[in-house]
């Protein structure tokens, strides 16, 4: 296991077609560089399910259906100490209008994580694979599904996909966000892609799975400026 604890997601929409690309010059430009002055803020990434990503979604409910982007944030130890600052620092900026309007997080909060696993052809070791190149992820979010196959089985399985580098497995740690999502699924697996991920998501499919995931998909990786794939939608 890495240094790192426990991962912030959020799930979110962007509410107004036309905001797309004011939310990406917050987020990228404003929002997330702030976190860095958190010591207990160790990496971040955002992922964007572009229409294609959407339509190559192997399961997509409500009220997971609607997002757009995945965000997340790893934590180091002590956990809780580091999201009291991370949720005070989040009030700050929006008590300075420093936050974005039009979005709504459908599942949001910290989860613990219960294994880190890395394709052998890459040589690093688990707990970089987040810090090493990438070029999007696939990620699952189940509400019932069993533990062991989920961080067994499964697990195995997507490392050996061509173009998964690595895959993590999180669980849902009990916190302040439990009252905005009292039924919030608990486990998100998500897999690290060196390779295209739409390609992955076919091979995905085709793997064994147990359980019925109340999301699942390909995400690409959101680049600097290259914010234009809702544009026709406006």
């Amino acid at each position: 296991m890495s240094v790192v604890g426990a991962g912030f997601f959020s799930f979110t929409e962007v509410t107004r077609p036309d905001e797309h690309r004011a939310y990406n010059e917050w987020h990228m430009l404003d929002h997330m560089p702030e976190q860095y002055t958190l010591p207990g803020i160790v990496w971040g990434e955002r992922w964007v399910s572009t229409p294609a990503c959407r339509a190559a979604r192997a399961a997509s409910t409500p009220p997971l259906d609607a997002i757009h982007y995945v965000t997340l944030y790893l934590v180091a130890p002590p956990i809780d100490e580091s999201l009291v600052d991370f949720f005070r620092l989040g009030q700050e900026l929006r008590e300075k209008d420093r936050f974005h309007q039009h979005r709504e997080a459908h599942l949001t909060g910290a989860h613990d994580i219960v294994v880190q696993s890395a394709a052998e052809r890459v040589l690093v070791s688990p707990g970089s694979i987040p810090f090493r190149p990438h070029l999007g992820v696939h990620v699952r979010v189940d509400a019932d599904v069993d533990e062991a196959w989920l961080t067994g089985d499964h697990v195995r399985d997507l490392v050996e996909v061509p173009g998964v580098a690595g895959v993590w497995v999180f669980r849902r740690r009990p916190g302040p966000s439990d009252s905005l999502y009292p039924d919030a699924p608990p486990y998100v697996t998500l897999a690290w892609l060196d390779g295209p991920p739409l390609f992955a998501a076919q091979a995905i499919a085709e793997l064994p799975s147990e359980g019925a995931p109340v999301f699942e998909g390909p995400l690409e990786r959101v680049e600097v400026h290259q914010w234009n794939w809702f544009d026709a939608e406006v």
